[in-house]
């Protein structure tokens, strides 16, 4: 007997109008996202557009979100790709109610409204927080690496740059000697008219590359005069704090370390060390609830290190929220003296590593650093490590749904700015996704 196939006939037309929604399973994410989405306040994304008197009419701002967020949610994050999945893949479809905007007018759309992120990031942490989501009980903080939309071989060092400024200062000086004397020459040869004014094109290139490299050492400066300001030193402080007492300073007031670089591509990025390397990066910041791991509050810095963060990160909880946690954990990298003591202040049980793992805490002096001492003595009891245990499977876990599983780990904008604005968008998907099957379960 021959074998029976089920029903195959591609080319048969259909008799009825299909429904996209039909074609997609019930409890899928996108259904999720744009249920969501309907429910929160975009009037930030419709106000570009009033009273404009535009003659074509725009694409819908709600659905060109949804497909945002809905990619982003699903590792995709290239306009482009996002427009070839608008016509191949049904969910995007679906979001999309057969709208199909080129990649440019996707592209302009995530730039125009990269402010706007964060306000559907904080609506949606208040959404979760009303459907028990967001305990607040405690809370891990952590940073992350992501690359930055620049090539780290297009940067110089602070001592390079110096060195480069004298050079161009000098060939330029020459360059302008020889058009002088050219110029005497062809005036002797074919009259004083002769007009003689245009810049020699080779001029031309080292005058705009002098003042790129003015530029960013101007940038490298004004960095670590801020710095210096936030350590409370002053222009005329030459010595060691406090009361001028010590060795002098290595370096003058407002002058960067010969190592320190900027980036031609990027300028607010900097190096920093990643498992890859030394790469340019931005640093993300991340607050995790405890019970459903959701981010609670993001922030993106262009400074390696994690100190000094944590109550800028703590503060928008509050802000956010309404309220502090109960508990706070982080890493070595947020240890402070000043930090512990605000900390203690806001009844914050803060849970805060003094060294790393592999390298022994030195000692503390309990006269000139009391709250760090209090905080060794915290993390020396058994309940203290139990506790601060749990902050790798609170915060890390987080970091790796955004960089594996995601899949997002290079930033498509450029300046701080705009990637603060993107990291917004990545925190907010992440936090969709996350509470899809949580709102299901529950």
């Amino acid at each position: 007997m021959p074998t029976t196939f089920r029903p195959y006939a591609p080319d048969q037309d259909l008799l009825l109008q299909p429904s996209l929604r039909e074609w997609l399973p019930e409890g899928h994410l996108a259904y999720f996202i744009d249920d969501v989405i309907e429910e929160l306040d975009l009037s930030a994304f419709y106000a570009p557009y009033e009273g404009d008197g535009r003659r074509k009419a725009p694409y819908e701002p709600r659905m060109m979100l949804k497909v945002l967020i809905y990619a982003y949610a699903t590792g995709v994050f290239s306009s482009r790709k996002i427009a070839k999945k608008l016509e191949e893949d049904v969910a995007f479809r679906v979001l999309g109610a057969d709208n199909f905007p080129q990649h440019r007018t996707i592209c302009d759309f995530r730039k125009r409204h990269l402010p706007d992120f964060k306000a559907v990031f904080v609506q949606v942490i208040q959404i979760a927080r009303q459907a028990g989501l967001i305990s607040l009980g405690t809370v891990a903080v952590d940073g992350t690496k992501v690359r930055a939309n620049a090539n780290k071989h297009k940067a110089m060092s602070y001592q390079r740059l110096r060195a480069e400024e004298v050079r161009l200062e000098q060939e330029i000086g020459e360059l302008c000697d020889q058009a002088r004397s050219t110029d005497a020459d062809e005036d002797r040869l074919y009259g004083a008219d002769y007009r003689g004014d245009e810049l020699p094109e080779e001029l031309q290139h080292r005058q705009a590359r002098l003042a790129k490299i003015r530029e960013a050492k101007a940038r490298l400066e004004q960095v670590q005069r801020e710095a210096d300001e936030a350590r409370g030193r002053h222009e005329d402080d030459n010595r060691r704090p406090p009361g001028g007492r010590g060795a002098p300073y290595k370096r003058d007031f407002g002058v960067p370390d010969e190592k320190a670089q900027s980036n031609f591509t990027d300028p607010d990025s900097a190096i920093m060390k990643t498992a890859e390397g030394f790469q340019q990066c931005y640093n993300g910041q991340l607050a995790v609830d405890r019970d459903f791991q959701l981010i609670i509050e993001n922030k993106l810095t262009a400074n390696a290190s994690d100190n000094g963060e944590l109550l800028g990160v703590l503060a928008g909880i509050e802000q956010h929220l309404g309220e502090s946690p109960e508990v706070a954990l982080a890493d070595a990298g947020y240890r402070d003296e000043a930090c512990f003591k605000d900390l203690e202040a806001q009844d914050i049980d803060g849970y805060i590593a003094l060294a790393r793992k592999d390298k022994p805490a030195d000692e503390i002096d309990p006269q000139e650093y009391p709250a760090t001492h209090r905080m060794a003595e915290k993390l020396a009891t058994a309940d203290g490590q139990a506790c601060y245990a749990e902050r790798k499977w609170i915060s890390e876990a987080v970091n790796g749904w955004i960089k594996r599983v995601l899949g997002f780990r290079q930033f498509s904008v450029r300046g701080l700015n705009n990637a603060s604005g993107e990291w917004d968008l990545v925190c907010l998907a992440t936090n969709l996704r996350r509470m899809q099957p949580l709102v299901v379960l529950k």
